[in-house]
């Protein structure tokens, strides 16, 4: 356990010993467009946790630019993290987002059970498409492999289409009832994780709902205005303000309901400044909203 020393304000004037959480975040290195660990980074950092980076795969823009530099981090990851193993590194959080492989599954799949401990905070953000469709490095196989990912999450946090396919439901129209969606919910915990939230569920074309389980708990939903188009990044800035949250002590609801309504002031932002929906969220105008 690493510890370092900072000033206190006490009356002897001294000074103590503190440890300071450290946060595994595997996920891509994208230069321009604010997703990923570009967003993740400096929100987790922001909440006075340290964040560690386990890069995946390395752009100069996100795909959904014209034109974008891509190295696949997967033939690397291996040796990148054989290094963390060798000085007996600790992590109290570890929170994936895209995978692009289910090589890149697996190397995640061994990184956690070389550093979980029964305190470990683990957020699985299973990035696997939406509004029913899945990405097309999606296949069958690629979403067994996801299935088996998910059993290490503590904290869950799928759109609905996700959902409906780490359960193998069919997504139909989109439109769940809360107690389908609890029954849904309540199913996925039995694979593992003990918190869920269900994102970014359209409710009454005017509104955004968040359908927020937690087991031996009553559900709950966070509900926020629908605020433009869809912005890249969004899950990612979502999912870092959770874990950050969540590993400074807050209730999964207080964290959910802070993710957000964070996101949600920055998404303003960027429609009143006509920012484009693919240069992601202006989340750096409201930093200070996470510092407590």
């Amino acid at each position: 356990m690493i510890y370092f020393t900072v000033d206190i304000e006490a009356e002897n004037g001294g000074k103590i010993k503190m440890y300071q959480k450290k946060m595994a975040l595997i996920n891509d290195v994208t230069g321009f467009g604010r997703c990923s660990i570009a967003v993740m980074a400096p929100i987790i950092s922001a909440m006075k946790i340290q964040a560690v980076t386990i890069p995946t795969a390395i752009l100069s823009t996100h795909t959904q630019f014209p034109e974008f530099f891509f190295d696949d981090y997967t033939p690397k990851m291996r040796d990148y993290i054989q290094t963390y193993k060798n000085i007996n590194m600790e992590f109290d959080g570890i929170a994936t987002g895209f995978l692009g492989s289910k090589e890149q599954v697996d190397i995640v799949i061994d990184f956690i059970e070389t550093f979980k401990t029964d305190k470990s905070v683990i957020l699985i953000d299973p990035v696997m498409g939406d509004y029913g469709e899945l990405y097309k490095t999606y296949t069958p196989e690629m979403c067994e492999k996801m299935k088996t990912l998910v059993e290490y999450a503590n904290i869950l946090t799928p759109n609905l289409t996700e959902l409906c396919t780490l359960l193998g439901v069919d997504y139909g129209n989109g439109k769940f009832s809360t107690d389908a969606l609890h029954d849904m919910c309540q199913e996925l915990s039995q694979k593992g994780p003990e918190h869920i939230v269900v994102t970014g569920i359209p409710f009454h074309k005017k509104q955004i709902m968040n359908y927020i389980y937690s087991k031996d708990e009553d559900p709950q939903i966070v509900m926020v205005d629908r605020i433009g188009e869809d912005r890249s990044g969004t899950g990612d800035v979502i999912s870092s303000v959770i874990s950050g949250m969540y590993m400074n002590g807050h209730t999964f609801y207080d964290s959910v309901r802070k993710a957000a309504e964070f996101a949600s002031k920055c998404i303003k932002y960027c429609e009143d400044n006509k920012v484009p929906s693919h240069w992601g969220l202006c989340f750096e105008m409201y930093m200070k909203d996470l510092i407590e």
